[in-house]
């Protein structure tokens, strides 16, 4: 069950995942249903997103409960179902925030790196367990481990599928920040409210050309050239008269995302 709250006060919406028996886990029904909520979240036009899990973790993958290997079609289910979702999820028209505590697997993993922060619990669980399954990691897995981990670590972690926690994660540079368990949401929400408050189209500036870079291998003398061109852009909206304003007269601006 995929839950949609939207706070319009504060400009922040959040996409729960409530299957906390399951521990979160996700089928096929799920991920059109998370496709859904992230419609209804953009046409909600929310100035920042968290996406976060209820129960004991915050995803613990694709469902496989009954999955009979001889008739799945992984590929299909991954290119066509899980795919999508993730990029939908990168390309969501808001800064996103992941709240992420237990067990992040998989597709879970996944929809964790297509948000642009994210925030963990110093006791959640990342890994890729799936030799014990005949199966390899996916969700973009191979790409966040190899970039920030390395070739050797990243195979250590898929040949012994030992977990780490979010603590030694984020000690080793892949994911933002960790937090004691009891203290993630609380603090998760107080980054995305005061994001919701802040200079959100200089914010989504700056992830355009962060992408660029993590896609496109986009070298330092582009990265400079597009950043010139994103600078001038931010030059004639409202909310760059409103910063440079409310520096002059030494008050807190109040931007409006235009």
């Amino acid at each position: 069950m995929i839950e949609l709250q939207v706070d319009a006060e504060s400009g922040v919406a959040e996409l729960i995942f409530n299957k906390p028996k399951a521990m979160n886990s996700l089928g096929i029904a799920d991920l059109a249903e998370l496709s859904d909520a992230l419609d209804a979240a953009a046409k909600a036009q929310p100035k920042a997103l968290i996406v976060r899990g209820e129960g004991k973790g915050f995803s613990a993958g694709r469902n496989i409960k009954g999955l009979n290997p001889r008739e799945d079609d992984a590929t299909d289910f991954l290119a066509n179902k899980v795919t999508p979702v993730l990029r939908q999820l990168d390309e969501f028209p808001a800064p996103t925030f992941a709240a992420v505590h237990g067990p992040c697997l998989g597709v879970g993993l996944g929809i964790a790196l297509a948000c642009d922060v994210v925030y963990v619990a110093e006791d959640a669980k990342f890994g890729s367990p799936f030799a014990n399954l005949g199966a390899t990691l996916d969700s973009g897995g191979h790409h966040l481990f190899v970039e920030r981990l390395g070739p050797h670590r990243a195979m250590d972690l898929i040949i012994t599928g030992e977990l780490i926690s979010g603590a030694e994660a984020v000690r080793a540079g892949l994911f933002s920040r960790a937090l004691p368990a009891e203290e993630l949401l609380d603090f998760t929400r107080g980054v995305a409210k005061r994001a919701a408050q802040g200079a959100t189209l200089a914010f989504m500036a700056s992830r355009k050309l962060v992408q660029d870079i993590r896609d496109n291998g986009t070298g330092l003398w582009d990265s400079v050239e597009q950043e010139n061109i994103a600078q001038g852009k931010l030059c004639e909206t409202e909310d760059y008269y409103e910063g440079f304003d409310a520096f002059n007269e030494k008050r807190k601006p109040q931007f409006k995302g235009a």
